[in-house]
């Protein structure tokens, strides 16, 4: 995808994180948006702020858990600007913890966002894009599935989340694979970031009512104490991401990074596979981390 310019972006989670700043390029790019979050008031803000730039938006609050809200989304996308060329799959949680202490409800609601979320857009935006590319032979389209290097890795006590982002890893490549297949005028790429300063850390902020919580295990307050601190120190900031992911459409590239250094990690765990190997230490380069992390589940 080479032309932005009065092309339609839709972007769940669009209210804050990487989903804003997307919005914020697209802006600057004469693209009309669609903004869904769960968020209400940080999706009103983000909306005037780039209507008073001059941008048109459609914002809509939305729970991509619900197929049906997604497919509202699309028909007030489509009744609005009549087309879809560029579709973020952004919206996330998180929730950490040994893996064995996460509830029903803790699954419900990370697999409900994370993947189901992805899973609706792939399958409804896509569709619609496909019928749009009938009626434009110039037709162009894009569509990026914001995973995370936790749909590459398997840290401890994010057991919840690692199952979430590998799904949005395969199926992305899956994706990917089949609109080659068909020859389709539509990319694709999953978005893989590392600690980036966002508000993943604080996901339970917008934990919806109809997922009950219950009081956090000592793994999961100490889960919760590492997330703040790795993210919140991360040097990278959503901005940039956002840059590069821009850059990798225009690019067609599919596997976007925004710690290439962090690659070799993911090399390890595939020579693991690879080689019959069990599975390698996480924190050989960093023990003091898994020493502190000890610490804090016998406390």
């Amino acid at each position: 995808m080479k032309v932005f310019k009065d092309r339609v972006a839709v972007i769940t989670g669009g209210a804050s994180g990487f989903g804003r700043e997307f919005a914020v390029i697209g802006a600057r790019l004469d693209m009309k948006l669609v903004l869904a979050d769960v968020q209400q008031d940080a999706l009103d803000k983000t909306k005037a702020e780039l209507e008073a730039q001059g941008a048109q938006v459609l914002a809509m609050r939305c729970d991509v858990r619900h197929a049906e809200e997604v497919q509202a989304l699309a028909d007030a996308t489509m009744e609005k600007f009549g087309a879809v060329h560029l579709v973020f799959n952004n919206a996330g949680v998180g929730s950490g913890g040994l893996v064995w202490e996460n509830t029903q409800a803790d699954w419900d609601w990370v697999i409900g966002v994370n993947l189901w979320g992805v899973i609706h857009g792939v399958r409804i935006f896509t569709n619609l894009m496909l019928e749009c590319a009938k009626k434009d032979p110039q037709f162009e389209g894009h569509i990026v599935n914001t995973a995370s290097m936790a749909g590459l890795l398997n840290a401890p006590t994010m057991g919840v989340y690692n199952v979430s982002k590998h799904a949005v890893v395969s199926l992305s490549e899956s994706l990917y694979q089949d609109l080659k297949l068909v020859e389709a005028p539509i990319g694709a790429s999953v978005l893989c970031p590392y600690f980036v300063p966002t508000g993943i850390s604080q996901s339970h902020r917008n934990r919806p009512e109809d997922v009950p919580g219950s009081a956090p295990t000592a793994s999961q307050r100490a889960a919760q104490a590492m997330s703040d601190k790795a993210v919140n120190s991360g040097k990278v900031t959503a901005e940039e991401v956002a840059e590069n992911t821009f850059k990798a459409i225009a690019d067609e590239q599919f596997y976007i990074f925004s710690h290439p250094g962090a690659l070799g990690n993911v090399q390890e765990r595939m020579e693991d596979i690879v080689l019959q190997r069990n599975p390698g230490d996480p924190y050989k380069a960093a023990p003091h981390i898994r020493d502190m992390l000890r610490a804090k589940l016998k406390a």
